[in-house]
């Protein structure tokens, strides 16, 4: 039968973790750590991915939406079409602001809330989004705008996406 003071003291010997297990528990968590820390990331560039796709897809709807308005205003005598104007927005920034066609809509037709940020280019604060434009007369693969419309939209990040394509040829 024990006594009290030997059940003290092997309670006392018992009580700490040894410094095998300690390390041990370190492996572990460093070998967990080192598998969820690339996923993580790449779960990272794939929502930003999704947010560029969902953003282009909305800013060339609305420069399209635009273009259709502008040939509806043309149709009903609104405007008059004009050699050099495409019918598509000047800048972004009329998409926001909007634009009366000629008297088409008793208001400002909008086609934007905000010219929404790359994903990939996010703006400094005080800076509006900056995005690669394309006119109506430029090459489908230009690099500079001609600066006549907005015919086109583009992301002006270098860098590579998950599946080997430039974000620039989105």
């Amino acid at each position: 039968m024990k006594t009290q003071s030997s059940l003290l003291q092997s309670s006392l010997n018992n009580r700490g973790v040894s410094l095998i297990e300690l390390v041990v528990t370190l492996v572990i968590l460093s070998l967990l750590a080192t598998l969820i820390l690339p996923s993580a990331q790449l779960m990272v560039k794939r929502s930003k991915e999704f947010e560029l796709r969902r953003t282009l897809r909305v800013m060339r709807m609305a420069i399209d939406e635009y273009k259709k308005t502008y040939d509806r205003a043309v149709d009903d005598k609104k405007l008059i079409a004009s050699m050099n104007k495409s019918g598509a927005p000047e800048t972004l920034q009329v998409l926001v602001e909007g634009y009366d066609f000629g008297g088409l809509t008793n208001y400002k037709k909008k086609f934007l809330r905000k010219v929404p940020p790359d994903p990939f280019n996010p703006p400094k604060p005080g800076e509006e989004p900056k995005w690669g434009m394309r006119s109506y007369v430029d090459q489908p693969d230009s690099t500079v705008w001609g600066g006549e419309d907005v015919y086109d939209v583009y992301s002006l990040s270098e860098e590579t996406a998950i599946d080997g394509t430039k974000y620039k040829d989105w």
